[in-house]
């Protein structure tokens, strides 16, 4: 199948205005700590650390950063004990949101999120409260210049992946949440390139919202990515092209 992905570019663009603020190495820190801790500090064995090793690498974080990173999760170097906590909510028009965080304090991270909610025209609700309207899956993206389909739908499809869905400049690559690493290592040996290679909450449906709660909805979608504790924002918000364009 074929489509337009809208959020392609305004994950672009956060993911630059994250570096400017200077968060971008706290959440790959952050993420590589969490993977260590999960599945030990050998990136050959475990592939979620392999991952987040390689998204640090890309964005240019120090070697000794990455190093310590994995030595606080494995609990050779001693800090903070982070956890990770996925918050749920509606924005305006309706709008159902999760905020993945890792804090090693949640009696800071909650009233915080609950506040942005609240401020910006939304309310955070009970855990569940809209976990069931997406779906938790594996999402590789692959760059459609330069990829040879059929290889990239054998290597993906005989490694587990669910689909290969063809966006305008990209592929990507849908497995489920516990594939996503051994996919992506059998697309890279298949000597295809991978752009970016993650677990995702994929909405069901969509809501499409217009005017002023499309912006109000964008105001709070980057007011929760702001926050040093959140790792990820997923919604199930559409907003039509030419608002996007208005916003721009």
């Amino acid at each position: 199948m074929s489509g337009h992905s809208k959020w392609v570019n305004i994950r672009v663009k956060k993911g630059k205005m994250d570096a400017q603020r200077g968060k971008a190495f706290t959440r790959l820190a952050k993420e590589i700590i969490a993977a260590a801790r999960a599945g030990g500090g050998d990136p050959d064995s475990n592939l979620r650390l392999r991952n987040a090793i390689v998204k640090a690498r890309e964005s240019s974080m120090p070697q000794d950063n990455i190093k310590r990173s994995v030595m606080r999760g494995t609990g050779e170097l001693e800090g903070a004990q982070f956890e990770e906590i996925t918050y749920e909510g509606y924005g305006p028009g309706g709008v159902a949101i999760m905020v993945h965080c890792m804090t090693d304090n949640r009696n800071r991270t909650a009233p915080e999120v609950r506040s942005t909610f609240r401020g910006h025209g939304g309310n955070m609700g009970d855990t569940g409260c809209v976990n069931y309207l997406f779906d938790h899956k594996g999402v590789i993206t692959v760059p459609l210049e330069g990829t040879d389909e059929d290889l990239l739908m054998m290597a993906a499809l005989d490694a587990g992946a669910e689909d290969v869905i063809t966006y305008d400049e990209h592929y990507e690559v849908v497995t489920g949440p516990n594939d996503v690493y051994v996919v992506r290592q059998a697309i890279e040996d298949a000597g295809l390139k991978v752009e970016e290679a993650e677990n995702r909450m994929i909405p069901q449906t969509t809501v499409t919202v217009t005017g002023k709660e499309a912006v109000q909805v964008m105001k709070l979608i980057d007011t929760l990515e702001e926050n040093d504790d959140v790792q990820d924002v997923y919604s199930n918000v559409d907003i039509p092209d030419e608002e996007l364009a208005n916003m721009a």
